[in-house]
């Protein structure tokens, strides 16, 4: 009976420590999502984006600098650790339009 109930409490701590696992964030927008909004003006700090990483510049002119959509700079000073083709959600902290682009400073969620 006492190896019953401990495979039992084995269990549920398993399927409990399972259910209380990463939870995936919900962004607010998509990468198309976000570039639109900002074509259109509409402010997006505070906002999270899903984002995937087209191109990735560890040593860009204003810091670390993932480039994602037709114009969008997301620009860090400290390194993400991400490469071509990772996929993250962040939260948009600054935007600033530079000849068309967009310089997007970020926290990652």
């Amino acid at each position: 009976m006492k190896k019953i109930w401990g495979i039992f409490v084995t269990a549920f701590l398993m399927i409990l420590l399972v259910g209380c696992g990463s939870k995936e964030i919900k962004a607010d927008y998509s990468t198309k999502e976000a570039e639109a909004a900002l074509v259109n003006g509409e402010d997006l700090d505070g906002k999270t984006v899903k984002i995937s990483v087209d191109e990735y510049v560890p040593d860009g002119t204003l810091g670390y600098t993932i480039q994602t959509g037709e114009h969008l700079n997301f620009i860090s000073s400290s390194d993400p650790k991400v490469k071509k083709g990772d996929t993250l959600v962040v939260k948009i902290t600054g935007v600033e339009n530079i000849l068309g682009s967009f310089v997007i400073k970020y926290e990652k969620q």
